[in-house]
């Protein structure tokens, strides 16, 4: 298996966003969020992704809105299958989904989802540290886009076992799932 070694550090920011590759020896998501609900607030996560850490620390974690924008997304076609079962909505200082959030901080938990999963398109495992405030898709892509645009930050390497240990995935047991999975 072949993995993205990160070389250098590279960034990008968008207002007060920024998407931010580093070098590290394995997979490491650091995220911050900041959000006017009092239900939501400024959380931050920092997770080392191997040995199964997807599975056990962000794979049940659901998307979330803020009540507001609920109308607004159904008129222009989104969000349709969305439900308060399978969504958090947050109103105010509120969280209207029934029993509540799985974790404290379930909201930055599907932000580093989020941007794992925009990660996973990059054509193979990243081996860097990634850090994300108020970053969102469009901006990971963008991040990946100067990554491999920028001369000298990033080389392909091939995974051993020590190596291969070190990415998202490897190392899950079903005894790992949550029970709500």
């Amino acid at each position: 298996m072949r993995a993205i070694r990160v070389l250098k550090a590279v960034e990008v920011r968008d207002g007060d966003a920024l998407a931010r590759l580093e070098p590290s020896e394995m997979l490491e998501i650091d995220f911050a969020i900041d959000f006017e609900e009092a239900a939501i607030g400024r959380q931050e996560k920092v997770l080392n992704m191997s040995n199964g850490a997807f599975v056990r620390e962000l794979s049940d974690s659901r998307t979330f809105c803020r009540k507001i924008d609920v109308q607004m997304m159904r008129e222009k076609g989104l969000a349709l299958g969305g439900t308060l079962e399978n969504a958090v909505v947050f109103d105010g200082d509120q969280v209207l989904s029934p029993g509540g959030l799985r974790y404290a901080d379930e909201p930055v938990r599907h932000k580093m989802l989020d941007a794992l999963g925009d990660l996973a398109l990059a054509g193979g495992p990243i081996l860097g540290r990634y850090t994300g405030i108020r970053a969102g898709h469009a901006l990971t892509n963008r991040l990946l886009r100067v990554l491999f645009a920028t001369a000298g930050s990033w080389r392909f390497v091939e995974c051993g076992e020590v190596t291969g240990g070190k990415l998202p995935g490897v190392g899950v047991h079903h005894g790992d799932l949550p029970s709500r999975l």
